[in-house]
């Protein structure tokens, strides 16, 4: 057919292609019109409607009534079952034939008692293949069920998909009906599609894109939609197109599909559950149609569940992991947040996730993957190798809202030196389309050009779920190798890694953490959790160190394994990256906390059992007296209260030797006693004989006297346990964001309610108490408490709190003049700059670190200690400490209440290090614990470490070995260093070993007389297997 030549009007040509695939304009004649043939009513559709998420078995035998199209359901977190009856024309004998269904909410259809296909409007899947060519044998008399859940694949925000759910929401069922579906039409679709793309992509200087505009425009004459005959010529056209081959220099896409599905966000756990089997049971019907298909999938956890809920569906997730088309990566329990859990939390995603991935598929995953979560820990390349990991993915730094990362591909260095390969998809997402947009994007955005040749593109509807779909896979294999593209290969991760790998020769490499800049109220948010996370770390800890004692010394105690592990699960699903730091809807809070409630009820009686065990040893009897556990490794000399009499404690002062236990012998005529003394200008002088402490009657700390070296803590003219009160209003992400603008609205709390007095006038303890009014609905009492023997003093806090958009902080402006700030971090610590001189400083407005900070001159600095706070500000000379937030999305309520948390100032001479500031960080948050009725004939230790800089993190039965433990310790001063492990049992066996407690038999340690030598690089963790039972 001959056409007359077409001025180059770029945009009458593209916009007739665009209106000829339209689903909104000249649907009447245009090809998108024609994708749909014939339509024919169910037989009879009908529905039952419950609170609970129910199983299959129970749903079918419920009373179902009549429904139709149009009907609406709910409330928000119900479910709908759906009784689909249905049955197909005869006269659709050689038809493609769907089942078309549109609802508001997420729907998986179950046939002959198994789920096939999720049904997700959201997530483009809206039809069920009933058959690909209807053939007389094929069954055309079906019933089948939908199980509707109400909410959409982004929860059930209320005017914002970000707020907070809303309860009365309804669902309709716009769509559910049998229809011809006309395979061709979606094949020129397509073609048409990725043929408009190109040319939007690649703009009006590029020849190519000016191909793929009279190529399209030729197949729209070739085309006529009443008439499929003319399909093929152009259909011709666009095959032509696509074969033009690329070049051997282009740049290499390895395509991979991908769900990323939130563990908890703007959903409950529960729901998330059922999120998984809708995405992956689709998954697995695209693979069974689509050999080549690769499929990435992390979180062990969410595997659990689908195993626990959907065997059938699980066991064909088995089958093609060992085909190779469904790859468990990650290695972790869930996908965790990068900064808030301990160490030790995060040895243990690495350690439940791996043993659970080569336990249930027979591989342990290559690569560490965490693509969405808010930054990235120093300590963590060391990590991923102690667990077999050199690999690390993920994008989440391209959000960074001032500083834009230099890299894509690079070589991560964390603070011991370890390195670990690593890869931020250059198109900045985890959940592509296969569009032409997402392949542009890869090349384009690609800040290692010349250095790194092969991207990552990871496609598919991810956060809620939903995954690939046909169309996407259908988009990218006409684009395999095209000129003009990227060459596109369906990979997997180990090959992508392999190939950055055999090329890293010119890679760079970043040193330390890689910090997101944004979501740094998630360091405050949902204080109650942070404080669950906390206590709950501690107590497993003690609950391992003190059943490893019993283990010792009663040979008929039974290890808690089981118990231990069930704990340690809960605890790490709650580490997910939207639930620790806050940035979920209520209900998942209120899961959460209950998981923590859980863990202290189970743990503590578990550590009352260990230590019940104890009174059968040789050094213990059953008695009338007390004895104290120490589970750190130093010894301790602490005031402890004993027990309640009337409104006051009885106190004592004990010493209790590392990893052990001792008699409660109170030495109270040992050491200074504390004086506390009313001045005569109203001021409250507190001391111990190493600290002097005068407060104001608003509790100001006007003077921190360190009495060694009579060096003043605080400022002159300043005063230290300032509160302030900053607005709090984010440009979007509530529950997430605080911007730097916050820090221009200070407002210090100065409204008295009750000012200082005295509550206990010294002995083994000195303290006082104060209320202060923050506003007219929220208050501050607060106990400052100054111990015998204790070189900080504490502010046991209560705050009753119930703001919008406020944050409440607490300052101490110190004498001291240092360029930087140190936080602890896991397994270690690092520094970051007290100046705003370039945008990388100042963006740090806001920090995350765990137990203390610190900031020190030449011979002296100040420490600020916490037991459950993880947010910081150092500007200057000025400690900050955050408290708590009032966002109102995505939990309206959130940290709204009653909360009691303690901090605590720690002036010291020298440096942290020599001033043991990391022990007395930990001494806080890991408490002394009293074992009752037991005589204690000596004191007695399992471990003892010879130097200082070395911390004993865990002490734990190993994974398998019944007579085995595995002891990790960890370098905490930055420094190389050599240590003796000393234990009183003769040590039969001893091995390095790796994370996931795998011994190096290549490497015994050395061992004389019970003595384990090792040695330290900074801040080099080291895990020993040990036989001595």
């Amino acid at each position: 057919m001959y056409h007359p030549p077409v001025l180059k009007n770029r945009r009458t040509l593209l916009e007739r292609s665009e209106k000829f695939i339209s689903d909104t304009y000249f649907t009447d004649c245009n090809l998108r019109g024609r994708l749909y043939g014939d339509t024919h009513q169910l037989t009879s559709l009908s529905v039952f409607q419950t609170a609970k998420r129910i199983s299959y078995s129970e749903a079918v035998q419920q009373n179902f009534q009549p429904c139709k199209v149009g009907d609406a359901f709910g409330s928000t977190w119900w479910t709908c079952w759906f009784k689909v009856v249905l049955k197909i024309p005869e006269a659709w004998r050689g038809k493609e034939v769907h089942l078309r269904w549109e609802s508001d909410g997420e729907g998986m259809l179950w046939r002959d008692e198994q789920p096939v296909q999720g049904l997700t409007k959201e997530g483009e899947k809206t039809s069920y293949i009933l058959s690909e060519c209807l053939k007389q044998n094929e069954p055309h008399s079906i019933t089948l069920y939908v199980e509707l859940a109400c909410n959409g694949l982004f929860g059930a925000g209320q005017g914002s998909f970000i707020a907070a759910p809303d309860p009365n929401r309804k669902y309709t069922l716009q769509k559910a009906e049998l229809v011809v579906f006309n395979r061709d039409v979606q094949e020129l679709l397509t073609d048409f599609e990725m043929l408009v793309d190109i040319v939007k992509m690649l703009g009006e200087e590029d020849q190519r894109g000016y191909q793929a505009l009279f190529t399209a425009n030729e197949m729209v004459n070739l085309c006529d939609p009443t008439d499929p005959d003319s399909f093929s010529s152009a259909r011709s056209l666009a095959q032509k197109f696509f074969r033009q081959r690329n070049g051997q220099s282009q740049h290499i896409v390895h395509a991979m599909g991908h769900c990323h599905i939130d563990s908890a966000w703007l959903w409950p756990y529960e729901e998330t559950i059922r999120k998984c089997a809708r995405s992956w049971v689709t998954v697995v019907r695209l693979m069974e149609k689509n050999p080549e298909f690769i499929f990435t999938c992390s979180q062990a956890q969410q595997f659990q569940w689908v195993k626990n809920w959907y065997p059938g569906l699980f066991s064909r997730i088995q089958y093609f992991v060992q085909k190779g088309q469904f790859i468990p990566v990650g290695g972790t329990w869930v996908e965790m947040d990068g900064n808030l859990p301990s160490g030790e939390s995060m040895v243990r995603q690495f350690l439940e996730g791996q043993n659970f991935f080569k336990a249930e598929f027979g591989q342990y995953c290559k690569e560490f993957w965490l693509p969405d979560t808010f930054g990235y820990s120093a300590q963590l390349p060391q990590i991923m190798q102690g667990a077999g990991i050199d690999r690390f993915l993920t994008q989440k730094l391209s959000w960074n809202l001032v500083n834009t990362f230099p890299h894509n591909t690079f070589f991560w260095e964390g603070i011991d030196g370890s390195q670990v390969l690593t890869h931020f998809p250059p198109g900045n997402s985890y959940e592509m389309k296969g569009k032409i947009e997402d392949l542009i994007k890869t090349v384009k955005h690609n800040k290692d050009k010349g250095r790194a040749n092969h991207s990552a593109v990871l496609f598919g509807f991810g956060d809620g779920g939903g995954g690939p779909t046909q169309l996407m896979l259908d988009r990218l294999q006409r684009v395999q190798d095209s000129d003009g593209l990227p060459r596109v290969n369906m990979s997997t991760p180990d090959r992508l890694f392999s190939e950055l790998q055999a090329e890293s020769g010119l890679l760079c490499t970043w040193s330390g953490e890689l910090f997101l800049e944004l979501h740094n109220g998630t360091y405050t948010t949902q204080a109650k959790i942070k404080l669950g996370n906390r206590r709950c770390e501690a107590l497993l800890h003690d609950v391992e160190v003190g059943s490893c004692l019993a283990l010792s010394q009663n040979v008929g105690f039974s290890y808690p394994t089981k118990q231990l592990q069930e704990l340690w699960r809960l605890l790490l699903l709650n580490q997910f990256h939207d639930v620790i730091p806050g940035s979920c809807i209520e209900m998942v809070v209120e899961d959460a906390l209950e998981y923590y409630k859980e863990i202290q009820k189970t743990g503590s009686r578990l550590l009352l059992s260990a230590c019940h065990a104890l009174r059968s040893t040789p050094w213990m009897e059953v008695g009338s007296g007390t004895a104290v556990l120490n589970t750190l490794s130093w010894d301790r000399t602490e005031v402890i209260a004993l027990s309640e009499e009337g409104a006051q404690s009885r106190l004592a002062l004990v010493k209790v030797p590392c990893v052990g236990v001792a008699s409660l012998t109170d030495l109270a005529g040992s050491v200074s006693k504390v004086t506390v003394t009313v001045q005569a200008d109203g001021t409250v002088r507190m001391e111990n004989g190493l600290l002097q402490a005068v407060l104001d009657r608003m509790g100001h700390l006007v003077s921190l006297l360190l009495v060694q070296t009579n060096r003043e803590a605080i400022s002159d003219g300043c005063f230290g346990n300032q509160f302030v009160l900053f607005d709090d209003v984010p440009l979007y992400w509530d529950a997430w964001d605080v911007m730097d603008y916050h820090l221009q609205t200070r407002k210090p709390v100065v409204d008295v309610i009750k000012p200082v007095q005295v509550l206990s006038s010294g002995g083994l303890r000195g303290s006082v108490t104060f209320s202060l009014r923050i506003s007219a609905k929220s208050s501050i009492t607060q106990e400052v408490i100054l111990d015998a023997n204790c070189p900080y003093i504490k502010f046991s806090t209560q705050v009753d709190w119930a703001e919008a958009h406020k944050f409440l902080k607490v300052e101490f402006p110190v004498q001291v003049r240092s360029s930087n700030a140190t936080y602890e971090i896991q397994f270690g610590h690092l520094q970051r700059p007290t100046h705003r001189n370039t945008s990388w400083d100042w963006v740090r407005f806001e920090v995350w670190g765990h137990k203390w900070a610190d900031v020190s001159e030449h011979g002296f600095g100040v420490a600020l200690l916490n037991d459950c706070k993880y947010g910081y500000s150092v500007h200057q000379n000025i400690m900050t400490l955050s408290l708590l937030r009032a966002p109102k999305a995505p939990d309206a309520n959130a940290d709204m209440g009653h909360h009691e948390f303690t901090y605590a100032v720690m002036p010291h001479a020298g440096s942290f290090q020599e001033a043991s500031v990391i022990q007395h960080a930990y001494n806080l948050n890991f408490p002394l614990r009293l074992i009752p009725d037991m005589n204690n004939i000596r004191p007695w230790s399992m471990f003892t470490v010879s130097s200082a800089a070395v911390i004993l993190e865990t002490i734990k039965q190993a994974e398998g070995k019944n007579n085995s433990l595995v002891v990790r310790l960890f370098e905490s001063h930055g420094s190389s260093v050599l240590a003796v492990l000393s234990t009183p049992f003769p040590v039969k066996e001893a091995w390095h070993c790796d994370l996931l407690e795998q011994p190096n038999y290549s490497r015994p340690a050395e061992v004389n007389d019970s003595k384990v030598s090792l040695t330290f690089r900074p801040f080099q963790i080291i895990s020993l297997l040990l036989r001595i039972f």
